[in-house]
């Protein structure tokens, strides 16, 4: 469950106000997907930020026809506040296949550290987006970040010191932030990964690993 309260909130508004990164708007889409913990709370931003637009003056709209053609060819499933979007069989949130694909089958995973894998997406506006996968039980080294990152857990679950993240949950970390995740025992963890800035390991172990992972 998300920790950083004040974090979270930030996160959420700036995706009701669709003001994010293009992969942080898709994380926290799919975190809506997996968890009905905040879709009330969105919501409520949204239909505030509609009340707010009915009350702005009229601008005229660029392109017209374009932009309508764009909003009803998309099919991306609607859900209300109670009803989670069906992830079918692959278990992949919608929100994050324009990123990731349509399934995690063969993707080109790349060994990080003994006991941890990392698929990269590359630089997406501005952010460093990827998926980790960490075999169960198995800690992460210690770190911390100079800047954001954003982790949405898909499979699994992890510990920190700010709480326990499952399937569904963000975790919200910043300069303010050094910790060391650790995997849940009894099933690996996979994760969805989107960082602003770099990342710098701290603990003994970290130092030493850190010109393989460059």
């Amino acid at each position: 469950m998300e920790k950083n309260v004040t974090g979270m909130d930030e996160l959420l508004a700036g995706y009701a106000a669709g003001t994010l990164s293009y992969p942080a708007q898709a994380l926290v889409g799919a975190h809506l997907e997996l968890s009905d913990l905040n879709r009330g709370y969105v919501s409520s931003l949204e239909s505030l930020g509609g009340v707010s637009l009915g009350d702005a003056d009229p601008v005229a709209l660029s392109d017209r026809d374009t932009s309508l053609s764009a909003i009803f060819d998309d099919e991306t499933p609607f859900s209300n506040d109670n009803e989670p979007i069906a992830n079918d069989s692959t278990g992949l949130p919608q929100s994050l296949r324009s990123i990731v694909g349509n399934s995690m089958e063969g993707l080109p995973w790349k060994a990080l550290l003994p006991g941890v894998k990392e698929c990269k997406f590359g630089e997406i506006d501005g952010c460093a987006t990827s998926l980790l996968w960490v075999r169960a039980g198995r800690a992460m080294p210690s770190h911390t970040h100079h800047g954001t990152e954003l982790t949405l857990v898909l499979q699994g679950g992890f510990r920190d010191d700010d709480g326990h993240y499952v399937a569904g949950d963000v975790a919200f970390a910043d300069d303010d932030v050094d910790h060391k995740p650790i995997a849940d025992e009894g099933e690996d963890c996979i994760c969805f990964a989107v960082t602003a800035g770099r990342l710098e390991l701290t603990g003994p172990v970290g130092r030493w690993f850190a010109p393989f992972m460059r």
